[in-house]
């Protein structure tokens, strides 16, 4: 065999350990072994128990049942249920420490901490540094927005009424963190309702004075801003020690069941401010124009109120200087005055001239007729039988 020693006396099989035959865990001596015969056969756990029995009799002088036994075996029990009061806080952690149910007053931070054991003491730990979400709306995705038909679904949590009566679907979400650990474990029994009721009420208080179309396009962000007040409001007062730290106003459109007529609506209104941007054109075309028609009326009768005006002060003015000159001559003045008026009035009639002394007619020869004579040639002057032409 190749595992038989051809040195030796006597063979052994491949885990044979000398030279007198045995099994296969056997030794020299034929004693017991461990399975590979690489040690001796395990302790009972038998012998084990008594001789820990013994030990512990020797310890204790009269038995387990005498006076020091039993003091001995409480204070062991004592020392190992104090020893359990250990624990240990996490960096995200708060621990509130309870005893005889009664919390303390400020939590415990992160590292080992200790306090009784139960059931005198208990620990509460509470992570008051992880962001929360609650999100209003049924059918909302993941990344916060829904499908057409995943909003059909919704209930009425995302129905909201407007100012100006019109109904919106909204959906949000609420970011918040725990900023007193005490408060949030034995005040509110349901952190994740209570938020999500605060935050559903608070949000239809705010659309509620809100018109639709403020709500649709420029003004979310301030809604965003009213809203997380409110529900930091509701929360305060309710003593939740919660925190908000963010909201997202994910959506705000009409109802699936009516975003068709929505948007007639919307189509009218879109013609509507065409007509009145244009209407605005037209009017910021004409009256710049009418303005300068008005100045021009405006400018062209303060020049003819001017111009009548200067004309009255000249006539007053040599009307003036007459009265002046009659005072210092009446009869030049007079027989002035007569001559000039005298010579407005004949200018256009027809005129016979009458000797004042008796003398009849006095023969008039007609110039002006005849300087408009056929042939346009004037006329040599005619003497006149008197003297007078």
């Amino acid at each position: 065999m190749p595992w038989n020693n051809n040195s030796g006396g006597g063979g052994g099989g491949p885990w044979g350990g000398g030279g007198q035959g045995g099994g296969p865990w056997g030794g020299k001596d034929n004693k017991p072994r461990g399975p590979f015969g690489g040690g001796p056969k395990p302790p009972d756990i038998e012998e084990v128990l008594r001789k820990g029995q013994d030990r512990l009799k020797n310890l204790m002088p009269g038995g387990m049942g005498s006076a020091r036994g039993i003091v001995l075996i409480g204070l062991a029990v004592l020392v190992v249920w104090l020893l359990t009061g250990f624990y240990r806080v996490e960096t995200n952690q708060q621990a509130i420490e309870l005893v005889f149910g009664r919390p303390r007053d400020v939590p415990t931070g992160e590292g080992l901490q200790y306090n009784l054991p139960g059931p005198i003491g208990r620990v509460i730990k509470v992570d008051v540094t992880n962001q929360r979400s609650v999100t209003i709306g049924v059918g909302a995705a993941p990344d916060g927005r829904a499908t057409r038909g995943q909003r059909t679904l919704a209930t009425t949590e995302n129905l909201m009424l407007t100012g100006d009566e019109n109904i919106l679907d909204v959906g949000f979400v609420v970011f918040w963190q725990v900023a007193d650990s005490v408060k949030y474990v034995f005040n509110i029994p349901n952190p994740d309702e209570t938020v999500k009721a605060a935050a559903e009420s608070a949000m239809r208080q705010v659309i509620g004075r809100s018109q639709l179309q403020f709500a649709q396009t420029e003004g979310r962000s301030r809604i965003e801003q009213e809203a997380r007040e409110e529900i930091q409001s509701m929360l305060n007062s309710y003593g939740a020690g919660i925190r908000i730290t963010q909201l997202q106003l994910r959506q705000s459109d009409p109802p699936v069941q009516v975003i068709a007529d929505f948007r007639d609506v919307q189509a009218a209104r879109a013609d509507k401010d065409r007509r009145i941007n244009e209407a605005n054109g037209y009017r910021n075309e004409i009256l710049p124009r009418a303005k300068g028609e008005a100045e021009a009326i405006v400018q062209a009768a303060e020049a003819y109120r001017l111009e009548i005006l200067n004309r009255a002060e000249g006539d007053a003015q040599r009307f003036i200087s007459v009265y002046n000159q009659y005072t210092l001559a009446k009869d030049i003045t007079t027989q002035r005055i007569y001559l000039e008026t005298m010579e407005q009035i004949l200018r256009k009639v027809n005129k016979v001239l009458i000797d004042k002394n008796g003398g009849g007619v006095v023969p008039y020869l007609p110039l002006p007729e005849l300087r408009r004579a056929p042939g346009g040639a004037e006329p040599s002057p005619q003497p006149v039988p008197g003297g007078t032409r």
